[in-house]
């Protein structure tokens, strides 16, 4: 998913507390009232609203490339589509007060580590066998992207629409300048590579450190190398353990002990990290999917290269060669529509392989369709490294019903202990432990 900030993120954890508790009612959006009917003839004039997340660089920018698609489908099917497209900082926070209120959507975007904790709600409809039969069958998704749609052992509660990775970008004229042939595989060599970047108000590396959510990916990916997750099998949060306590002291000594990322970065939240790569303040950055963002910063791609995050040991394999979590938004149809063929006939539009193409290749993320990844716009250099890492190097976040809770409380943790670095105050593993563990007890019970 794209990234949202850490206060929104507190509110919305907050009110998902309270949404978990309640069945969702009437949870139905559209204007038509005529019930609904799965003759294709007979959805002719309803009108069903789509709530459509930020993925281009503005909320015009993405009513721009969606109205025209939009278009085709309400040729196609006779179905008018009322959109609305909601930025990443009110999303989750409308997308719950719609699972009370009952005014919402019928067809929305959700951020895929989203998806475990709408579905405990309730209010999403479950992609049954059913329901993928009618656009055209499961097995036309990624596997990784399906395992990032809902809690195991359960029928999804979304479908992959746009899927992204984390990759290390680096720019190849500041590594020749410096007398680095080759990218860092491991994380000793990027912190010894970032020594050497960092100099005349240059760094080796630059980290989003008040963004909550990319704190969140980072450090699920390093705990995972040493073989950790955030939550036991029965879904109590454990995120106090060694392997995670060293985790995150890892991510948040590139600021406090390496001091190859700018003290400032502390305070990145709105995608400042970009700025700073792009423009030659940073060397090197860990990012999602970011060809699209860098060129609107006049950054070509001849001038970077992108790799595998590094993992602790060259070569590594199974959860110690994780390299990024599976990052994406998913497709999801409100439980209770009262146009559900309708919805589904979008959903069935918006992922069908010349959509999934045009979006995915406007919005410079991957198709978790497999049948469009294979399309010349999804071979370029960074995109073919990122759709590896997609397909064997990725991990979903923990698909539990408070993921979110989890992601807004230790992200804030990581956000604090950043702030601390920044400062000039010691990050030590009792202090990184306490701030875990004051998390871990913030959290509901599961």
């Amino acid at each position: 998913m794209r990234t949202s900030s850490t206060s929104s993120r507190l509110l919305a954890a907050t009110a998902l507390v309270a949404a978990l508790g309640l069945t969702a009612t009437a949870c139905g959006g559209g204007s038509d009232s005529s019930g609904d009917k799965s003759d294709p003839a007979s959805l002719k004039g309803q009108t069903i609203t789509y709530w459509a997340s930020n993925q281009g660089t503005s909320l015009d920018n993405d009513k721009q490339v969606l109205t025209p698609e939009l278009n085709k489908f309400t040729q196609q099917t006779g179905i008018k589509v009322k959109l609305e497209v909601i930025g990443w900082a009110d999303l989750l926070n409308r997308i719950l007060a719609a699972t009370t209120s009952g005014q919402g959507p019928d067809v929305l975007n959700i951020g895929n580590t989203w998806s475990a904790s709408l579905q405990a709600t309730g209010a999403l409809m479950p992609w049954d066998a059913s329901a993928f039969t009618a656009i055209g069958g499961k097995d036309r998704f990624a596997p990784a992207a399906i395992a990032a749609a809902g809690a195991a052992g359960k029928d999804p509660a979304a479908v992959p629409l746009y899927s992204m990775a984390y990759g290390l970008y680096y720019n190849k004229k500041m590594f020749s300048d410096a007398g680095i042939a080759n990218p860092p595989k491991t994380w000793s060599e990027l912190v010894d590579d970032a020594k050497k970047l960092t100099t005349g108000g240059h760094y080796g590396l630059a980290v989003e450190g008040s963004n909550g959510s990319e704190n969140i990916h980072h450090a699920f990916v390093l705990a995972k190398q040493r073989g950790s997750d955030w939550f036991d099998a029965s879904g109590k949060a454990t995120f106090d353990t060694p392997a995670n306590v060293a985790a995150v002291k890892q991510y948040v000594d590139f600021i406090a002990a390496d001091k190859v990322a700018a003290k400032g970065d502390a305070e990145y939240s709105q995608n400042q990290t970009i700025t700073d790569f792009a423009t030659g303040k940073a060397a090197m950055m860990m990012w999602q999917s970011a060809a699209t963002s860098i060129k609107a910063h006049g950054m070509s791609p001849d001038q970077y290269g992108v790799v595998p995050v590094p993992t602790q040991t060259a070569g590594a394999t199974g959860d110690a060669g994780v390299t990024s979590m599976v990052a994406g938004i998913n497709l999801a149809v409100f439980q209770n529509t009262k146009h559900k063929a309708a919805a589904e006939a979008l959903v069935k539009f918006m992922t069908s392989t010349p959509e999934q193409k045009i979006l995915n290749g406007t919005y410079g993320s991957l198709p978790p369709v497999k049948e469009a990844q294979s399309d010349p716009a999804f071979q370029t250099p960074d995109l073919k490294v990122l759709a590896s890492v997609l397909s064997s190097s990725a991990a979903p976040l923990p698909q539990v019903p408070n993921e979110s809770q989890f992601e807004t409380l230790v992200g804030t943790a990581i956000k604090d202990l950043f702030a601390d670095a920044a400062a000039g105050k010691p990050v030590t593993d009792d202090s990184v432990k306490a701030a875990l563990t004051k998390a871990q007890q913030q959290m509901p019970a599961s």
